[in-house]
């Protein structure tokens, strides 16, 4: 077999397991970066959560995403709240360094992550 239909059938094969939405856009997610340490995540989930505009109501006690009960589970809720409901309004997903975009939903037991297209 040829190194070009190797790679063809690579790239084929990359497609088609990639998740996309009917319209074609890819479905992202915005997490904690698990190289962050948790002091600087705490910072960036405060912002978050405060005057970030995200809603923390899920992460908080009792609620479907209080667990687990980490700061970086918490900050990836937060995170990922925020970017969906202000990536079109000039919003991003860098916190500092602190987070990162994912393809694959995040979203465990009964915590389910928003995604907005």
């Amino acid at each position: 077999m040829s190194i070009l239909w190797k790679r063809i059938t690579l790239a084929l094969l990359i497609v088609s397991i990639t998740p996309k939405k009917s319209d074609g856009e890819l479905e992202q997610w915005c997490i904690a970066d698990e190289q962050t340490p948790d002091d600087e995540l705490q910072m960036a989930l405060d912002w978050a959560c405060g005057k970030g505009g995200a809603d923390c109501s899920k992460i908080q006690v009792n609620q479907p995403c209080y667990l687990p009960n980490t700061v970086r589970d918490h900050a990836s809720y937060a995170f990922n709240n925020y970017f969906q409901k202000f990536k079109h309004k000039g919003g991003s997903c860098y916190f500092r360094g602190a987070a990162l975009i994912t393809e694959l939903d995040p979203s465990h037991s009964s915590c389910q992550y928003q995604f907005y297209p």
